[in-house]
């Protein structure tokens, strides 16, 4: 017989020694190591110590039989396929069988033919073979597996101290999010202005997991960036829109739901692109406002058709605004039945304890047995009563270079004030004088007052009185939205000057516009009406300012700051 080219190793244990003879003549014959044994006992030694490819295994011997040695060897080999052939004279069906259930893999009837023999030891050579591939390749996939889970898990650490970077912990701020995979694909995020308003962005990408992923870094750098310099929502939108339109595939995108909620105004003002309706809970009321998409996600239109508009609600103290992402509403159950948006109201129809909530929806889809199918995510933000205070800005430089007696000017007109927001510039510009650096806060609110005032009251001509009650509130900025796309002319200047005085210093910032003014004096007299909706801006920059007043009919106004020496 021709060699192979791959011997083997075959143990053969066999109590007679003409037959062991006879196998071991065979098997050498086809080119093979022959180890023998006399009983169960002695092939079991041999297989620990020589580890033998294959067993040859009588069933009937002294000592141990071969069912007994046969259980132990297969139980040694562990993972590993040592087939072992069973020698037998037996021919009734259940004593075959019982060579089987003994871990045998086959047998070969007494007297042995050497062709035969040839044949099962090459098939179980090559099932041996296949064997050993199938668990290197799993040792392989399962080495490879670890790898990409321990990337995955430091990516997500990264992940997840950058989408948690802002104010999520804030005390009005509940959530919850149950991703579908290691990652998620929804993005919750939240950071205060410099005025101490809230921007909150809730996205969804498309798909799940690490690719629905991919985006949020590049869209939660935009937004903490420019919520931090103040930018408002419809720059903060354009340039989230902008990047993601830049970076991301064909086909990939993100519904987004883009909150501001203001303390001072006591209003929210949101953007909902391709999101499942939010809704402002009204607590007196009752009522529930919904707050549908009106746009299409970001990530899709070019720069030129993306629309930015916002819509601007009133809200009260206890007032809250709920966030869903679809994930809720698309939940399954058994029957491919969607939890849909009526039972969702059902479960909002039922709730008499809003802080149980998202207990209650919860609850709901664990008694609809539904199957989610894409990432979960719910926020509630609301209005409290307590003020929050943004984390305070922390500069490396020690403010001795700073400058400390100049004056600037600028004239905004009608093309830029449709399109630009000159506070986030104006406060940079303030803040690298270093005694402004602790009343950021202060200084940001009252110019976003004084701009505020110049340009709807005085540019525009809109009058606050329109804001007496929620539906006056949403047609006063549905009307300054109309005004400032059609406005062809006007103007609003604004005057910084910085001066020492003494060890510390002064800021002048002086406000005028092209409007018709206003009655100075009858404003400056009406008591502070903390329900009231409109008319709280003067009072505002009169409480955060050293002094200001106001002349030229009301069109220009002049606010003071002043800081102490360096520490």
């Amino acid at each position: 017989m021709q060699p192979i080219e791959a011997p083997l190793c075959v143990l053969i244990a066999e109590d007679g020694a003409t037959d062991r003879m006879l196998l071991s003549s065979i098997v050498r014959r086809q080119g093979h190591e022959v180890l023998t044994a006399s009983n169960g006992a002695e092939a079991v030694e041999l297989f620990v110590r020589q580890r033998p490819h294959l067993v040859l295994m009588d069933a009937m011997m002294p000592v141990m039989d071969g069912f007994e040695a046969a259980r132990q060897i297969k139980r040694l080999a562990g993972e590993a396929l040592v087939p072992i052939i069973f020698l037998t004279s037996l021919t009734q069906s259940e004593a075959l069988a019982r060579c089987l259930e003994a871990g045998g893999d086959d047998f070969l009837a007494k007297p042995y033919s050497p062709v035969i023999l040839a044949a099962k030891i090459k098939a179980m050579d090559r099932l041996r073979r296949l064997q050993e591939t199938v668990l290197q390749q799993r040792d392989q996939i399962t080495q490879h597996h670890d790898y990409l889970l321990n990337e995955q898990r430091v990516a997500k650490a990264v992940f997840d101290k950058v989408a948690h970077s802002g104010c999520l912990s804030a005390p009005n701020i509940r959530y919850l999010q149950s991703p579908y995979a290691l990652f998620n694909g929804d993005l919750l995020l939240a950071a205060f202005t410099p005025t101490g308003d809230m921007h909150v962005l809730l996205g969804d990408f498309t798909g799940h997991g690490l690719p629905a992923a991919v985006g949020a870094m590049p869209l939660a750098e935009v937004f903490y960036g420019m919520t931090a310099k103040g930018y408002g929502l419809p720059e903060t939108l354009r340039e989230m829109n902008a990047k993601l339109k830049r970076i991301l595939p064909v086909g990939m995108f993100c519904c987004a739901t883009l909150l501001c909620l203001s303390f001072q105004r006591r209003a929210v003002e949101v953007w909902n692109g391709g999101m499942p309706d939010g809704y402002l809970h009204r607590l007196a009321s009752g009522e529930r406002v919904p707050l549908v998409a009106q746009h299409l996600p970001l990530g899709v239109l070019g720069a030129e058709a993306f629309d930015d508009r916002t819509e601007v609600l009133p809200m009260a103290l206890g007032d809250r605004v709920f966030l869903l992402s679809d994930g809720v509403i698309d939940t399954c159950d058994a029957n491919d039945q969607l939890f849909g948006v009526e039972r969702l109201q059902q479960v909002f129809a039922a709730n008499r304890e809003p802080d149980l909530l998202f207990e209650e929806i919860q609850q709901a889809l664990g008694e609809f047995r539904g199957q989610v199918r894409d990432d979960v995510s719910m926020v509630e933000v609301s209005l409290s009563e307590a003020r929050l205070t943004p984390p305070v800005l922390v500069y490396s430089d020690s403010g001795q270079s700073c400058p400390l007696d100049w004056s600037v000017s600028f004239e905004y007109r009608a093309a830029t004030l449709k399109r630009f927001n000159p506070l986030p510039y104006l406060l940079q510009l303030l803040l690298e004088v270093h005694g402004l650096r602790t009343q950021s806060g202060a200084l940001y609110s009252v110019l976003s007052e004084l701009y505020s005032n110049a340009l709807e009251h005085g540019v525009l001509g809109l009058d606050s009185s329109l804001k007496r009650d929620a539906q006056g509130f949403s047609r006063y900025y549905r009307e300054r939205a109309v005004r400032l796309e059609a406005l062809q002319e006007g103007f609003v200047r604004v005057h910084l000057q910085v001066e020492p005085q003494g060890a510390g210093g002064r800021l002048l910032i002086r406000v005028e516009d092209s409007g018709h003014g206003f009655d100075v004096g009858r404003v400056l007299a009406r008591p502070v009406d903390s329900d009231r909706l409109s008319g709280r801006g003067v009072s505002l920059i009169r409480q955060l300012s050293r002094r200001a007043s106001w002349s030229d009919d009301g069109r220009s106004a002049c606010v003071e700051f002043s800081w102490e020496p360096l520490a």
